[in-house]
């Protein structure tokens, strides 16, 4: 399965928006901008940015968006689809697990359907480093389908074999806390559909703040 998830995001980069429309019958988009009402301050840097449709949707919105992906395909696509829009969006190309970024210069960081690379422990200290004071790391971690067709029942069978029926595996927050964050976990509806997200604060030296 990580292989399939590396051609995906490497090798098969062009089929990606294409099958991220199919198994979310349209939404993809739509889910991963959840996560935008969730983020504080402009400066906001996204994990694994994918094809560049949050970036540009956080231009649109006056941010400050820096992007990272450690695919070339990606990267490429990105940068064209922003490019169209018209917009100067820093692409960085390297590992979440060493964010090549200073001490406290994000207010946002966000990861829309990451793999697991993001409850990495490394991936985690490296976002709460990198976030200033009280700063937010927003997570567009899945999607339940509501709907009761049979189409819609195929995609969840997906979901399952692919290990994406569950979004969040147990111990999340644990593995949150010890990073730094305070966090919670939330629902927000679309039309049939749930979109499922981490909403985690980093916590002052104290450790006494909590998730808003």
């Amino acid at each position: 399965m990580r292989l399939a998830f590396h051609l995906f995001y490497n090798q098969f980069a062009w089929t990606y928006d294409c099958v991220a429309w199919m198994v979310s019958f349209g939404q993809w988009q739509a889910w991963g901008q959840k996560a935008i009402l969730h983020l504080r301050g402009r400066r906001v840097l996204e994990l694994a940015h994918g094809p560049g449709h949050l970036l540009v949707a956080l231009g649109e919105r006056g941010l400050s968006p820096v992007g990272l992906d450690l695919s070339l395909a990606m990267g490429r696509m990105a940068r064209r689809r922003l490019r169209k829009a018209g917009m100067a969006v820093p692409l960085v190309r390297a590992r979440a697990q060493a964010l090549p970024f200073r001490d406290g210069c994000f207010d946002s960081v966000v990861a829309t359907f990451p793999t697991e690379f993001i409850l990495a422990r490394e991936t985690l200290h490296e976002a709460a480093r990198a976030l200033r004071k009280a700063g937010r790391l927003i997570v567009v971690a899945g999607a339940r389908l509501g709907s009761p067709d049979p189409l819609a029942r195929f995609v969840r069978w997906l979901h399952r074999i692919t290990g994406q029926g569950e979004p969040l595996p147990r111990g999340s927050e644990s593995v949150l806390r010890e990073a730094g964050f305070a966090s919670r976990t939330m629902e927000e509806t679309i039309g049939h559909n749930q979109v499922v997200l981490v909403v985690a604060k980093k916590q002052s030296a104290g450790g006494a703040d909590q998730a808003e």
